[in-house]
């Protein structure tokens, strides 16, 4: 009798821990470190047709694959277009990269410098030779006022110093440059946490730019710098846009929060990549957005909303502008009209690299008076890194 008394205690334990577990693990939506929207009443609309955000889980270190967690009732699916074998990257450091571009701009822009050098290196400097000097700025995208201040200059410090020496040509040449290219902007990004949330950075710009990809590289660069960093894939209407930029975050650890469908409302997507951000104490949350149209009103509209949007939990601290800096003065419009929307703060160029069109650094800083901030000289992954002035200008002319 005692036998069967302790059998049935002991059954009993079992079927009350049983269904306890069950109970647990039925309660349990997503596995540690993801995240899950949580949204009050007062949020707007998580989509303009239904659906859901998402963040992509933060890789590890190692893994084999990356997945998404859903809202509410999902289990772990992949999400990168099937099983990833994606090994998490230490990017390159910043300095490391400094001295490569600098390497790479002296070789693609050296026919501006030369240029210069050579015809203010002659035995006599007539007003054809200042005519020369001027057309060759003026094809380098320096912007009309820029090179008749730069060709004024140069002119009356040639005539009272009266030097033909190529070394004291060139001293002039670059201090001139620098002057233009002012190095007393402030060129650092707005990067730093603040006590209570992360620093907020948007990037816009024009389809074709870019935009997407230098978001993953800024990412790189703040990851090389020890930043933690939250992706928000606000770009809904061109597709894979998210999927392209999850994989950039995939590459060194970083999380992206991005809805499930196509076309949804990206100030939602946005809204909820800042508050995921705050709730996991991030240092910085970048977000992506569509590559708005500078003539079509509805579309920059948008892009003030989103701003609109964000700034309800979280000032915007960084708006970056991404241009080509092959566009010449179409790209010195965009950045006019975009800054009447956003206010943008700082610009990067892309597509740098291979071009003797250096100039547009001054053109564009002129314009707006807002510093170039970070220059892309390449196709690589850290092919990216700050702008620095001086290093800039000696690469134009040495």
């Amino acid at each position: 009798m005692d036998q069967l008394i302790i059998i049935i205690v002991v059954a009993a334990v079992v079927l009350i821990g049983g269904v306890g577990a069950a109970f647990l693990l039925r309660g349990r939506k997503t596995p540690p470190g993801t995240y899950t929207s949580t949204r009050d009443s007062d949020d707007p609309p998580l989509t303009s047709a239904g659906g859901s955000v998402d963040t992509l889980e933060r890789p590890r270190s190692g893994a084999g694959s990356t997945g998404t967690i859903t809202d509410e009732d999902t289990e772990l699916v992949d999400d990168l277009g099937g099983k990833v074998d994606l090994e998490v990257e230490r990017p390159a450091p910043v300095l490391g990269r400094l001295a490569r571009l600098r390497e790479r701009l002296a070789r693609s822009n050296n026919a501006l410098g030369k240029g210069l050098l050579a015809l203010l290196s002659q035995d006599k400097i007539d007003d054809d030779v200042w005519d020369e000097i001027e057309e060759t700025l003026l094809l380098a995208d320096l912007g009309t006022e820029p090179t008749l201040e730069l060709v004024e200059n140069l002119k009356r410090r040639v005539k009272v110093e009266g030097s033909r020496d190529p070394e004291r040509v060139r001293t002039l040449l670059k201090e001139e440059l620098l002057a233009l290219v002012d190095p007393t902007m402030d060129r650092s990004l707005a990067d730093d946490r603040h006590d209570n949330r992360p620093s907020i950075m948007m990037v816009v710009g024009v389809n074709g730019v870019g935009k997407t990809t230098t978001i993953g590289k800024i990412a790189r660069v703040l990851v090389a710098e020890d930043k933690d960093v939250l992706l928000g894939a606000a770009d809904t209407f061109r597709a894979a846009a998210a999927e392209q930029l999850a994989t950039w975050g995939a590459r060194v650890g970083v999380p992206t929060v991005k809805s499930d469908i196509d076309g949804a409302d990206p100030a939602s997507v946005a809204f909820e990549a800042v508050k995921a951000g705050i709730e996991q104490e991030v240092d910085v949350v970048i977000i992506d957005t569509a590559g708005r149209l500078q003539n079509k009103v509805g579309l920059m509209d948008e892009l003030g909303k989103i701003k609109r949007v964000v700034e309800k939990q979280a000032e915007v601290d960084e708006v970056l502008l991404v241009l080509d800096a092959t566009t010449g003065q179409n790209g010195l419009n965009q950045a006019k009209v975009f800054s009447e929307v956003v206010n943008v703060t700082g610009i990067v160029l892309t597509k740098l690299d291979g071009t003797a069109k250096g100039g547009i650094v001054v053109a564009i800083q002129r314009q707006l008076g807002v510093p170039v901030k970070l220059i892309g000289l390449g196709e690589g992954p850290d092919d990216l890194a700050p702008f620095d002035a001086q290093g800039f200008v000696d690469a134009l002319v040495d």
